[in-house]
């Protein structure tokens, strides 16, 4: 038996095996796409972050390190952890949500899953300012949840749900909960169920077998979701400025108020978003290495 699965089993050299002229020829597409829309404009904003202001905005080309000095600054900084604060909190309510309705879709039959997995995809069938906009009519004083909410008389007058921080919340939950799904789903669907039911069968009851076999075979899921949902929630400003009506700061608003808004400095903003980058470059860094001992 030990012999068949050796000789079945793939081969790693054969996995590190540099791809061919062909493999070259059909990866190019792919090579192109990312120097011209990842690569050069990292490379762009990481030259302008060094660049001098021009005195009616734009760029004059030198070198300095004031403006990540500025990032520095402890405005900025608490807008950075205020950021974070809101980009966590979105990750685990995606999580928390996200996680049981991708475990439930895996499991179903085929012909409900195909139907399941539809229904999160429809939101992208529209607009998503339109899709955030929807949230302003649900939210404000005389919208579907406060109209709801008298009706049914339990409050007294209307609550002051939109332009605050939960409506913000709500709307991040609501735009990046099906990227949260969608890898989570990827990793329950190829889960063995028989390791599940021999976890059970030795024992272990319904949590211990999630806690040390389901979650840890899905690991990989929900590690590319947190990505997925925390790195565009930290740098996203239309939903804040849509539910939030623009009263609580994130650091993607400042950004865009380097570029667009009445700062106009752009070498400023660039280096907020050359800091941003490399952060994300951490963390990408720190969960592949987490998840390295688990994989190999």
């Amino acid at each position: 038996m030990r012999q068949e699965a050796t000789r079945f089993a793939p081969d790693p050299a054969a996995a590190r095996r540099a791809p061919g002229r062909i493999g070259w020829l059909l990866l190019a597409p792919l090579i192109a796409w990312v120097l011209a829309f990842v690569v050069a404009p990292a490379v762009i904003m990481l030259v302008y972050s060094f660049a001098h202001r021009g005195t009616l905005g734009g760029v004059v080309p030198g070198f300095t390190l004031e403006h990540y000095a500025g990032v520095l600054d402890p405005v900025y900084l608490r807008i950075v952890a205020r950021s974070i604060g809101y980009a966590l909190l979105t990750t685990v309510l995606c999580l928390a949500a996200g996680y049981p309705v991708a475990y439930w879709i895996a499991r179903a039959g085929e012909r409900w899953r195909n139907l399941l997995l539809m229904a999160v995809l429809v939101p992208f069938w529209t607009s998503f300012l339109i899709r955030t906009y929807a949230w302003v009519t649900i939210l404000k004083s005389q919208g579907l949840l406060n109209s709801l909410a008298l009706g049914l008389g339990l409050v007294g007058e209307p609550l002051a749900l939109l332009y605050t921080p939960g409506a913000v919340v709500v709307g991040l939950v609501y735009t990046f909960l099906p990227f949260m799904i969608l890898p989570i789903y990827a990793s329950v669907e190829k889960l063995d169920g028989t390791l599940v039911e021999a976890a059970l069968d030795l024992g272990a009851g319904p949590l211990r077998a999630f806690a040390r076999v389901i979650l840890p075979l899905t690991a990989p899921g929900v590690a590319a979701g947190v990505l997925l949902v925390f790195v565009p929630a930290l740098g996203i400003y239309a939903v804040n400025d849509i539910l939030g009506g623009g009263r609580v700061d994130m650091i993607g608003n400042v950004i865009e108020n380097q570029f667009k808004g009445n700062a106009r400095n752009w070498p400023f903003g660039a280096a907020l978003g050359t800091t941003l980058l490399v952060g994300f470059g951490l963390l990408h860094w720190l969960v592949s290495r987490r998840q390295r001992p688990a994989l190999g």
